[in-house]
């Protein structure tokens, strides 16, 4: 493939990330098996990608035992790869969820049993917790961090207020502040990306690994004429993913997506390029976290390193219009 694979250090840290990286939502398990699992980790790895995403929600677990049994069996050096976990959802029990010191440390010794590692590079707080004291979050990872277990911890889909009290906490009490934050960002849902964390980049150097690059597969076009059987839209426990694809407000996103369509056929690339190839225009965007479920859907992801040249002030431009009308 002819590319050439970039790295984005991760907001301020010294950290390379490479701006591709791998995710095992809805996938490992549900969609594939440890051999095909261990096949796309390959390729990824291969082609310069050195960041693989995990959770402890993702398949009740079962997508991080998959990652450890793949890391273990192939044997990559440690230092040549970035793995992250994320803590909220650990089970039905009251101190098995939220971001209270004990579930973060629980969840942390967990997902590192799961992943087999001795630490985990990128350890993110799941969704906020308005039950649970920022302060009281900040020193549960700041011990992790002094441990040795977690080397950055960061946020994933919390408000910029939010945010930016875990970061004066830090400062306050000399803590360690958050790294990085895992927002949805996609030509659909701009917001927190594009306006609301704006302060935080330029004050704390906050870096953000964006999950849904592709609006579920919708901006790939694949859906405009229905939903495929094959789609994860049909993967059991996401039937959601599918009455979401039903929705009056899906459906007008699909009349924009076939708008998008004849300026990716006029720049001669397919319309997923065009999709990621936005969210990698923004230098906000430390890396883009791909969830494809085929070797050929992460050969085209990564082929947008290849015509990002195409990907000019003037496509940002037309593609805005369809999007603001």
């Amino acid at each position: 493939m002819n590319f050439e694979m970039e790295y984005r250090r991760l907001g301020k840290s010294g950290l390379k990330v490479s701006v591709f990286s791998f995710g095992s939502w809805v996938t490992f398990s549900n969609q594939l098996n440890e051999k095909a699992a261990t096949e796309l980790m390959e390729y990824a790895y291969d082609n310069g990608i050195n960041f693989f995403d995990n959770a402890e929600i993702y398949a009740n677990g079962n997508s991080e035992i998959i990652m450890g049994k793949i890391l273990k069996k192939t044997g990559w050096s440690r230092d040549t790869y970035i793995l992250s976990s994320k803590v909220f959802w650990g089970g039905e029990k009251p101190t098995q969820i939220g971001l209270s010191r004990k579930h973060i440390t629980d969840g942390c010794h967990a997902a590192l049993k799961r992943l087999q590692v001795e630490y985990i590079d990128l350890f993110f707080c799941h969704r906020p917790d308005p039950e649970t004291p920022i302060e009281e979050t900040v020193r549960a990872m700041d011990v992790l961090i002094q441990q040795g277990k977690v080397l950055y911890w960061g946020t994933s889909e919390w408000e910029a207020e939010q945010i930016t009290e875990a970061y004066e906490i830090a400062e306050k009490f000399n803590l360690t502040p958050p790294t990085m934050e895992q927002p949805e960002y996609n030509l659909f849902n701009r917001g927190k990306i594009e306006k609301d964390y704006l302060p935080l980049y330029k004050k704390y150097g906050l870096g953000t690994t964006i999950w849904s690059p592709l609006a579920s597969g919708l901006l790939t076009g694949k859906y405009n004429h229905g939903i495929p059987s094959n789609s994860r839209a049909y993967v059991k426990g996401y039937e959601w993913l599918k009455e979401q694809f039903e929705s009056e407000e899906t459906i007008q996103k699909i009349g924009k997506v076939k708008e998008l369509q004849p300026i990716a056929e006029r720049l001669e690339i397919s319309l997923t390029q065009l999709a990621l190839g936005y969210c990698l225009k923004n230098p906000n965007v430390s890396t883009i976290i791909l969830g494809a479920s085929k070797k050929e859907q992460l050969k085209e992801n990564l082929g947008t390193l290849s015509i990002m040249d195409k990907i000019t002030d003037s496509t940002i431009k037309d593609i805005n219009k369809v999007l603001d009308k």
